[in-house]
């Protein structure tokens, strides 16, 4: 700091007689007398009784502060040391108080005003010089700001430890809520409150992909607990059914990756967590739409057939196996086409309009495909499965995952 480097080069900055800590000293009582008594009138968290320990406390600042300053102008070797800690000493207690630092701030203002009056009507008695008054204000005013720079230190630093502390208590919560099986309610109850979350009765939970470092942090409001540091980064959203929740979710994650679970009761927030990460993943493979944040609720059916894709995988390679001696081109016309039909009722017209094709088009394909399918088309549960199937290769993009004859192909 700048005082630091002052009594490092041991001579007085403003010019002042070698002598002027020893002309000072027997006057140092009374202006710390009146500074005192100006801050107790100026500052009302000051104005303590005598007997008060705060009294004494400001007394034995205020007498420090003058000594050092007063050290710092001669040439008296100082060590600034002492007292800069002491005010970032300050500006830890007001900060673990949940105070700002205006009063210490005034206290300084107020203190400097009062020293430097005694400084201006004693100048002939203290020995110093007008031209030398000017340098004198200028250091005083420098003193004041280095103080007031350590008590800010101390503050930010007490205000990152809380902050710190608040955080890893809350990762600790996210963990505890995700854990499957579910930790019981007391445990969570208990740090919830030591982490400031007021339980909910529901929660939603969102699964993000990993941020790039250069990536700016997203913006939640307190009651979401957020960690996107851990492997799988992810987001707590209390009472997402509640006016304006939705919209919160969508403007806080615009442009991201994200996926967001059902709502569910607090205890099974890991079951909403796995749904979230199982969204997000079809997400990231395009098999669901990229686009906002991906509803787990919005897309349960794709979740269902993706949810064991050997199983998938194998029932494709078994319906649509008369379509496998086909050209990949003929196989892609004749998957579609038959998706189609399926999905109109069995009407051809509609089939056409749908793929935007001749109706005589149509009726040649279904003419292909009753040849190689058969009396499969006329049973309903075969159907079922067909549609089941066609519906994941068009997912897929005309991935031919249906017809491989490894299923983990489609991986």
């Amino acid at each position: 700091m700048a005082g630091t480097n002052l009594v490092a080069v041991g001579r007085s900055r403003a010019g002042a007689p070698r002598d002027l800590a020893g002309r000072l000293g027997p006057h140092l009582d009374a202006v710390v007398d009146d500074v005192i008594t100006e801050i107790r009138s100026r500052v009302r968290e000051y104005d303590r009784p005598e007997d008060d320990p705060c009294s004494a406390t400001l007394r034995y600042v205020v007498e420090s502060v003058l000594q050092h300053f007063t050290d710092r102008i001669s040439y008296v070797e100082a060590d600034p040391r002492p007292v800069m800690e002491f005010f970032r000493a300050i500006g830890r207690s007001e900060a673990a108080e949940g105070r700002d630092l205006e009063t210490i701030h005034t206290a300084l203002r107020v203190g400097g005003l009062v020293a430097w009056r005694h400084v201006v009507t004693g100048a002939d008695r203290f020995g110093a010089l007008p031209r030398t008054l000017g340098t004198l204000g200028e250091d005083l005013l420098l003193f004041q700001h280095e103080l007031a720079e350590a008590a800010a230190e101390g503050h930010a630093q007490a205000r990152a430890d809380v902050v710190g502390a608040m955080q890893r208590r809350r990762r600790h919560l996210i963990d505890m809520l995700l854990t499957d099986p579910p930790v019981s309610p007391e445990p969570i109850a208990e740090h919830a409150a030591a982490a400031h979350w007021p339980m909910p009765r529901t929660v939603a939970v969102a699964a993000l992909s990993r941020l790039h470092r250069d990536e700016p942090q997203p913006v939640f409001p307190a009651d979401v607990l957020v960690d996107l540091t851990r492997h799988e980064p992810a987001l707590i959203v209390p009472d997402p059914d509640g006016p304006g929740r939705s919209r919160m979710v969508d403007r806080a994650l615009h442009g991201r990756t994200v996926a967001l679970g059902p709502t569910v009761p607090v205890a099974e927030a890991a079951r909403s967590m796995r749904w979230a990460r199982k969204t997000l993943a079809l997400v990231e493979r395009k098999i669901i739409e990229p686009c906002g944040v991906a509803r787990s609720v919005e897309h349960m059916s794709t979740l269902i057939l993706f949810e064991d894709e050997d199983l998938l995988a194998g029932l494709g390679a078994l319906r649509l196996a008369p379509l496998e001696h086909l050209r990949p081109s003929q196989q892609d016309r004749l998957a579609e086409t038959l998706l189609a039909w399926l999905q109109s009722s069995r009407n051809a017209n509609e089939v056409a309009s749908r793929l935007h094709v001749h109706p005589q088009t149509v009726r040649y394909r279904l003419r292909q495909l009753d040849e190689l399918f058969g009396d499969q088309l006329l049973d309903p549960e075969l159907c079922f499965d067909l549609e089941i199937v066609l519906r994941v290769r068009r997912m897929l993009s005309g991935d031919r995952f249906a017809l491989a004859a490894d299923p983990a192909v489609t991986r």
